[in-house]
């Protein structure tokens, strides 16, 4: 039974023939559920199947709209929901048994709904949807609308359920959280409020979360300054700062897979991991059950994972991967764990039934079992598993009362018709693709993926079996298919071979041949009548790159078993001029092809176009390819890809696409006459469709939906149904004979007798057990082992027909082949013997040239393959070679390199350094100029204010003045921080240091950016500096080097004369010292010899030799050396170098005994002995002197290079002074960045909490607002409620004064009848199912209070039947009294509904107002952290981290005895202390200089006194010279007087000089004792104003020291406080005065400006006049 047909039926024609769903088989993809206490129900498809436990009646329920999504089910009210998978999805609410449609729910979803479930008290539905809305909505589903939702994007759900005693609590679960959702409401008003649940870490340890938030807010780093969170450390200001956590910290957490509730409103929740888990629902505490009992360790359940929760009494039932079913035990924290069941697959879902009697279990693979609670609980399988959807269907013949489906595992079911009930099964446990029914015998052929044609018997449906199996080839199979008469099976491969098997099982089902069509088959369409005596078949194939297909068209003789040899070559193929095979090809693609049975048309479905086309085939022979077009076109009204089949008497086009809706056309008109939408294109739509033989019935099996839909027609009569029923009358009685032969040809096979392989194969293990000397034997002997297909063995059978028929001449060219290579071994071995010009290469030896040609570049292409490989390795080292050089040191200007001392482990290295970029150099351009400008601005200041104290100075002090000024400007220019407050001491190597800011004034961010700048700066110089010392230090070492070099010249020649056995000590650089050497590779490196090309070599070896002729000719020729070196031994003249060599020769004679010498010889003895002397003793002087000279050199290089040592080390130290330099630096570099980005840091915190505190502004008003529309509503409600209960309060009053007109008796009695009420007869449990379900009795809803309450009234209408009417009362009486009555009743439900309202909405009220506590408190938290915050932001930038040096030993102590708390100290600037240091200093320097001006003037005027004593005893001795000078005899001015000839006129000429000398030096002299008695006066008067300064400065010092020891005891008495209030008041007006004084610089600053544009336009108005004529 079918309801919910679709749509689209309802236009067709009343009395025309239309499909109605017979049955639907499906398996279950999700959970199946219980409807009512027999009634199980899945989604399966389009459809939704209910199926009756215990009658086994299936019910079908249809979704119009294409395939079902998502079912949930409501046992209570007993209707099932259901939503579909198209766009902007709807959810349909159905009755059951009914199935009728209740309602349709429309939401705003877009794309699908991925979870349902529904309240168990009330009308309620929950919704969950995917992306993009991630949105979890709640239903009334009766008034169908939405109460309310809520969106959390990209959070998925895998469970959602509610608590079955709390409508209001709501569960989702997914694999990495549990949420429980309250829903409140506040009279009509819904929300939903979630609470996540906090999992356990993995091993089963709760995780303390601590506050991201309010984390650090008292943590404090005394060095580094505030603890900050580590959002704030990250940059994070948004919400994720409430939320981060780092990587490290991050624990993983529990895995939950299903969850179930309690009747005490807790959660029970199962992990991946094994753990049980308890969440209390209200607080959400985790509690991990702890395992009491291990189970036995039996094979797969080492470790229990719940897959699935069903909650029952005292425990869980839970379900894992190992297909057992355990019960847990639950007793406070701790759980003990007993097996409850097995089954056979793993276990998926577990449910119980509405009075917990049943228990259903699905498997993995959707197996339903059924598990009945009792004295003897049984388990019942209510569904079999299939495993993987339907591949292919069909009819068991004659097709009307079984049916055949194959999965792709290989799994043949045989089902029943009339209801789509299982029958039997059999598995050939192979991954299968295709199945067909023969017509013509019980027998299905099963095609494989591995090549194989599986056959079946299936005479006895209840028992069938495989009876033989094909090998084909290795080829999968794509399309098996019986023609119409069953004569032959055709099989094609994916390779596009299309095999032709004999359909009989009584012929063994031979193969009778094959032929070969393009690859990739579509489609094999037959037409086998049963007038005529052969069988046609068309072929479809794809034309590969083009859009065209091909049909390839044959025929079958029905007498080819018979000839099968002599249409068929050796190796199996059908001869093409036997089957009149003939090619055609369809300009457009085609995805389905059949041929009618007229074999005058063929059928096609456009695969790119929505057509149906009709061609026609030529009635002429043809050759070659035909092109065949369009004869019919029509619209398909498909939706992609298509097929199309022929009923089984060729009268119906059946159609079928992805779109899921099958039509039925007329095979000649091609006019629809038929539709049926059985499935959806959401699952790819029809796979594949069978119609039986008769026309009645129609399998549609879906592609990815796992459903398999019957169809039947309704109002199917007339000639439709006459054609049918005739044809296929006439087929069955034509193949009834055929049919019972093979039948019993079946019954009587023995199948333990049955071998699977054909006879072909078996003729192949005949074949290899064959001894043939051949290469073809090899390869069979080869494949013993292997199982081989019948094409294989075809081909082995084929090779040894040909071995066979030609072995006789096969012999005799192997022995003319064995003689030609003797002859060939002995011409090679008689042209080794031969001459070089006679003998001839290898490979002209070579009888096979093309081989050897072949050879040679297979080995030619596989060398340049390697150099090809080898060249592109180089490339990639070269090209990563490149890169490390251009980083390392192309990069870099200044090269790293070292220096070696010569005689001690003494190495320098310089700084590597890169060159600086222009934007470095353009922002250390800008922080300069900034310091200039502000250098200048600070001067201009000064001046300004010294200009406005000296106005009050005396002009007789401007001389004074203008020299203290002078003072001063040379001292701001001088003036630089001194080393141990600078922090390094970078000024040791003349680093300009001036534009640095001190270090307790780097107060902003910018100072801060400015100061890295410089010190970056600084540390470039400073390793400039050292580079160049150190260039200077590599230059002279070269120069040593070189003058080592030019004096061991010397010493070597000095040793060689000397013939001493001393090395000469040469230095040389090492590669650390020139490491530009390391990046050339010397040829000594080379360990291979390098590759030399043959005609490269040939060419060497000519120049060599020619230049080897070349110099043999020359030295023929040079007779003027061979004389000078015969004669003199290569030398004009004996140099003094040579007389140690010299030797004085012999005479002859002295080879004779001296007894026999003459006079003459014995006088040649005496001068050969003298001269052997002379000679000996003249080697010995130069022997010295060459030792002199040798020690001379070696001292020389020795105090060189020993100096050379002594200025290394010295460089050394430089070094390491300078390395601390650019430690110190960098270290003031590192600290400086620090504060940044703590000042980052705290700047992001400060931000976060703002940003955080704005969202709980946001949400206050939000809790605000919803508090005062709580508490109008609550006011409006109870207004309501009041007025209510006041009415009821009155008709109570009311009541006597109504009847105040009947007696008082008859009043009071009816007053006791007006108070009473029926009693509701409430539905007692049976105590069996109390005590078997754990929920109890469940609170009620709205629809239980409408049922109470219509109990109600119906039991009022008893109360007020005329039979209980007291007597002696009128009937008007008792009715007024009734109606009063049954008012007061309807008056009183009301009120209790209202004050069940109005606890809501109190309950509703008070969660809002502590929501907004909370959200207050978070504020004020807020506020309280931002003021620390700001505290700490102040404190950071005042306390400053400063670098100091200390020299060692200056700071310490013998007696350790400092103060080692400074908490109440503070540090002030250095300058305040030293100006008052300076001014005290200025007072004494004042008093000390009065005082040597004193002392020097009284010197001065005893130095005068005693050079004016020492000038006339100057004087009187001058005269007394001249006394002595005249009293001389002859003088000098006698001797020119007599020798000189003017004598008068030389003493006239001196005389005036002198009396002109002697002017000058009165003139001179006067000036003298006249300045000299100006300086005594002017003294005498400095020397009184002297007296009276210190007379005045003693006063004031006097005076100055009661004040300062008055000072002291009041600084002693009172503390530093006042000492801080004044430092605080004195830079509070050195602040204000230096605001007012940037104030007057810049308005003068704008004044100047503006004089300037002044001065400027008027210079431009000038300018023309200005240019010169």
């Amino acid at each position: 039974m079918v309801q919910g047909r679709e749509r689209e039926d309802s236009h067709q024609v009343s009395g025309s023939p239309s499909l109605f769903v017979r049955w639907v088989q499906g398996f279950p993809k999700q959970n199946v559920q219980f409807v009512n206490n027999e009634t199980i129900c899945y989604p399966s498809g389009n459809y939704i199947i209910f199926i009756n436990i215990k009658t086994k009646e299936k019910t079908v329920l249809q979704c119009v709209s294409g395939i079902v999504g998502i079912v949930a089910t409501n046992i209570p009210c007993e209707v099932v929901a259901f939503s579909d998978r198209r766009l902007k999805p709807l959810i349909y609410i159905y009755n059951f048994p009914g199935m009728t449609r209740r309602t349709k729910l429309k939401g705003n979803i877009l794309l699908d709904y991925t979870l349902l479930t529904f309240s168990h008290c009330g009308t309620y539905l929950a919704s969950y949807s995917t992306l993009p809305e991630y949105e979890l909505a709640l239903w009334n589903w009766e008034s169908h609308v939405i109460l309310c939702k809520k969106s959390q994007p990209g959070v998925d759900v895998s469970q959602m359920t509610f608590n079955p005693m709390n409508w209001h609590q709501l569960c989702l679960s997914s694999s990495n959280a549990v949420t429980v959702w309250n829903i409140e409401r506040s009279n009509q008003e819904h929300y939903l409020k979630p609470k996540s649940v906090k999992l356990p870490a993995e091993d089963g340890s709760i995780v303390d979360e601590t506050d991201i938030i309010f984390t650090h807010s008292l943590l404090k780093d005394p060095i580094y300054g505030p603890v900050l969170p580590l959002s704030a450390i990250a940059g994070l200001v948004g919400e994720e700062a409430e939320t981060f956590r780092p990587k490290d910290d991050l624990c993983p957490l529990l895995h939950p897979t299903m969850h179930c509730w309690t009747p005490s409103s807790d959660l029970y929740v199962g992990c991946e991991e094994g753990h049980l888990l308890m969440i209390n629902g209200d607080t959400l505490k985790v509690t991990v059950l702890n395992k009491t009992e291990e189970p036995p360790p039996l094979d797969r359940r080492n470790i229990i994972t719940p897959i699935t929760l069903a909650y029952q009494k005292e425990g869980v039932l839970a379900s894992g991967i190992d297909g057992f079913v355990y019960s847990f035990l639950i007793k406070d924290s701790s759980y003990k764990v007993q097996d409850f069941t097995e089954v056979e697959e793993p276990v998926e879902h577990l449910t119980f039934s509405p009075n917990y009697k049943m228990l259903l279990i699905q498997t993995e693979k959707g197996s339903t079992y059924i598990y009945t609670f009792g004295e003897e609980p049984t388990l019942d399988k209510i569904l079999a598993s299939c495993d993987g959807n339907f591949q292919a269907i069909d009819f068991i013949t004659p097709g009307n009362s079984h049916f055949m489906t194959l999965t792709g595992s290989g799994d043949v079911g045989i089902w029943l018709l009339d209801d789509g009930s299982p029958v039997s099964r059999i598995s050939l446990n192979t991954l299968s693709t295709v199945l067909a029914c023969c017509p013509s015998s019980p027998s299905a052929a099963v095609g494989t993926v591995g090549g194989s044609v599986h056959f079946l018997d299936v005479a006895d449906v209840n028992s069938p079996r495989e009876v033989h199996k094909a090998f084909l080839s290795k080829a999968s199979v794509q399309d098996v298919i019986y023609d119409q008469r069953g004569m032959y099976l055709l099989a094609g491969t994916s390779e596009g071979y299309i095999f032709v098997i004999n359909a009989k099982p009584s012929s063994s089902f031979q193969i009778l041949g094959y032929t070969e069509v393009g690859k990739g088959v579509l489609q094999i369409s037959t037409v086998s009548l049963l007038e005529t005596d052969i069988v046609e078949v068309m072929v479809l194939t794809p034309l590969p790159k083009t859009d065209r297909s091909r049909l390839e068209i044959f025929t079958l003789p029905l007498i080819l078993p018979q000839v099968a040899a002599a249409f068929a070559d050796e190796r199996g193929k059908l001869r093409d001029e036997f089957i009149h095979r003939y090619l055609y090809e369809i300009e457009h693609a085609l995805s389905s092809a059949v041929l009618d049975f007229q074999s005058q048309r063929i059928f096609g479905f456009c695969s790119h176009v929505p057509y149906i086309c009709s061609y026609l085939l030529p009635k002429k022979e043809h050759t070659g390819i035909c092109i065949l077009k369009p004869f019919q076109k029509v619209q398909s009204k498909h939706y992609g890809y298509g097929k199309l089949y022929l009923s089984s008497h060729g009268l119906w086009l059946l159609t079928a696409a992805k779109g899921g809706i099958l039509y039925i056309r007329d095979a000649y008109t091609l006019e629809m006459f038929a539709r049926c939408r059985s499935h959806s294109y959401q699952a790819q739509g029809i796979r594949s469709l069978k119609a039986s033989m008769d026309g009645q019935d129609i399998l549609v099996n879906g592609r990815n939906d796992g459903t398999l839909v019957c169809l039947k027609w309704k109002r199917f009569g007339g000639v439709l149904a006459t054609e049918s029923l005739d044809h296929c009358l006439k087929l069955l009685t034509s193949l009834n004979t055929t049919m019972n032969e093979e039948s019993a040809y079946i019954r009587g096979m023995r199948r333990d007798s049955l071998d699977l392989g054909s006879d072909n194969e078996k003729t192949a293990s005949g074949i290899k057990l064959l001894n043939i000397d051949s290469s073809q034997e090899e390869l069979v002997s080869a494949q013993d082992m292997k199982e081989i297909s019948w094409m294989e063995a075809k081909g082995q059978e084929a090779i040894k027909k040909e071995v066979n028929q030609f072995s006789k001449k096969r012999r005799e060219i192997k022995k003319g082949i064995k003689a030609l290579a003797k002859t060939v071994q002995s011409m090679m071995e008689e042209n080794e013997t031969v001459g070089h010009i006679a003998k001839l290469e290898q490979q002209e030896l070579s009888l096979d040239l093309e081989e050897l040609q072949r050879l040679h570049d297979e080995s030619e292409e596989e060398v340049a393959k390697i150099r090809k490989d080898a060249e592109m390795d180089n490339l990639a080292k070269r090209y990563l070679a490149e890169l490390i050089k251009e980083e390392c040191w192309n990069s870099m200007a200044v090269k790293g390199r070292a220096l070696k001392c010569f005689h001690i482990p003494y190495t320098v290295e310089n700084f590597p350094m890169k060159e600086r970029t222009a934007e470095e150099m353009k922002e250390l351009e800008k922080v300069l100029q900034q310091k200039k400008i502000e250098t200048e601005c600070l001067k201009l200041r000064k001046e300004i204010v010294e200009a406005q104290s000296a106005a009050s100075l005396a002009n007789n002090h401007h001389e004074e003045d203008d020299e203290e000024e002078e003072e001063e400007n040379v001292t701001t220019k001088d003036t630089n921080l001194p080393n141990y407050l600078l922090g390094s001491l970078s000024t040791d190597f003349g680093v300009d240091t001036s534009f640095l800011s001190s270090q307790l004034e780097l107060h902003s961010r910018e100072e801060k950016i400015n100061q890295i700048i410089l010190l970056k700066d600084i540390i470039y110089k400073v390793k400039t500096v050292f580079n160049n010392e150190f260039n200077a230090a590599y230059k002279q070492k070269e120069f040593e080097i070189a003058r080592v070099k030019e004096r061991n010249v010397r010493i070597q020649e000095i040793i060689l004369d000397l013939e001493l056995e001393e090395t000469v000590w040469q230095p040389e650089f090492e590669d650390c010292e020139k490491p530009e050497r390391t990046l050339v590779v010397e040829d000594s490196e080379i360990t291979v010899s390098k590759h030399v090309k043959p005609w490269k070599k040939a060419k060497d070896e000519l120049i060599t030799a020619h230049r080897i002729e070349r110099w043999i000719t020359f030295q023929s020729s040079d007779m003027r050396h061979r004389a000078l070196m015969d004669m003199m031994g290569g030398v004009l003249e004996v140099k003094k170098e040579d007389i140690l060599r010299m030797v004085i020769p012999q005479p002859a004679f002295m080879a004779k005994p001296d007894a026999v010498w003459s006079e003459e010889e014995r006088k040649q003895f005496k001068e050969y002995e003298k001269k052997v002397k002379e000679l000996n003793e003249e080697k010995d002087k130069y022997r010295k002197s060459l030792e002199a000279e040798l020690k001379k050199l070696q001292n020389s290089i020795q105090e060189s290079t020993q100096a050379f040592d002594e200025h290394l080390k010295r460089l050394f130290e430089r070094r390491v002074k300078a390395e601390m330099v650019v430690n110190q630096e960098e270290l003031k570099i590192a600290n400086l960045i620090f504060s940044l980005l703590l000042d980052e840091e705290l700047n992001s915190r400060e931000l976060c909490l703002n940003n955080y505190l704005a969202r709980n502004q946001e949400q206050k008003i939000q809790t605000s607002e919803a508090v005062r529309n709580a508490k109008e509503d609550l006011d409006m409600y109870k207004e309501h409620y009041d007025n209510l209960l006041a009415e009821d309060k009155v008709l109570d009053r009311s009541f006597k004064k109504e009847f105040s007109e009947i007696p008082m008796h008859q009043v009071d009695l009816l007053y006791k009848l007006f108070k009473r009420r029926p009693r509701i007869q409430k539905q007692k449990t049976h105590q069996d199912t109390a005590n078997i379900v754990p929920f109890g009795e469940r609170p009620g809803s709205d629809k239980s209070n409408k049922d109470a309450f219509a109990q109600l009234m119906k039991a009022m209408d008893e109360l007020d039947n005329i039979s209980n009417m007291p007597e002696g009362l009128d009937v008007s009486v008792w009715e007024h009294f009734c109606m009063t009555r049954r008012m007061k009743v309807e008056n009183e439900q009301k009120v209790k509904q209202k004050a069940a309202g109005l606890m809501e909405m109190v309950t509703f009220l008070r969660k809002r107002v502590e929501e907004d506590e909370k959200v207050q408190q978070n504020i004020e938290k807020v506020f309280h952290e931002l003021i620390l915050l700001q505290e700490e932001k102040v404190e950071f930038q005042l306390n400053l981290t400063i670098q100091i040096l200390l020299k060692q030993g200056q700071v310490e102590l013998e007696n350790f005895q400092l103060i080692l708390e400074y908490s109440d100290a503070i540090l002030i600037n250095k300058n305040i202390i030293e100006d008052l240091n300076s001014v005290i200093r200025a007072q004494g320097q004042k008093k000390v200089t009065s005082m040597v001006e004193s002392k020097d003037v009284h010197k001065g005027i005893f130095q005068i006194e005693w050079e004016h004593k020492k000038m006339e005893m100057e004087m009187e001795d001058l005269n007394q010279k001249a006394w002595d000078i005249q009293m001389l005899f002859f003088s000098r001015d006698r001797q020119k007087f007599l020798n000189e000839p003017q004598y008068e006129t030389l003493i006239g000429i001196q005389i005036g000089v002198m009396e002109q000398t002697i002017a000058v030096l009165d003139k001179t002299h006067k000036k003298n004792v006249e300045n000299c008695k100006k300086l005594l006066k002017k003294l005498g008067r400095f020397s009184n104003h002297k007296d009276v300064a210190n007379y005045t400065l003693s006063c004031n010092l006097r005076e100055e020291l009661v004040a300062v020891s008055e000072r002291r005891d009041i600084c002693n008495a009172i503390g530093s406080k006042l000492t801080c209030e004044k430092i605080a008041k004195e830079r509070y007006e050195n602040m204000m005065q230096q605001q007012k004084l940037t104030n007057i610089s810049k308005q003068q600053a704008e004044q100047i400006s503006i004089l300037q544009a002044e001065v400027e336009r008027l210079r431009m108005r000038t300018f023309p006049a200005l240019v010169p004529m």
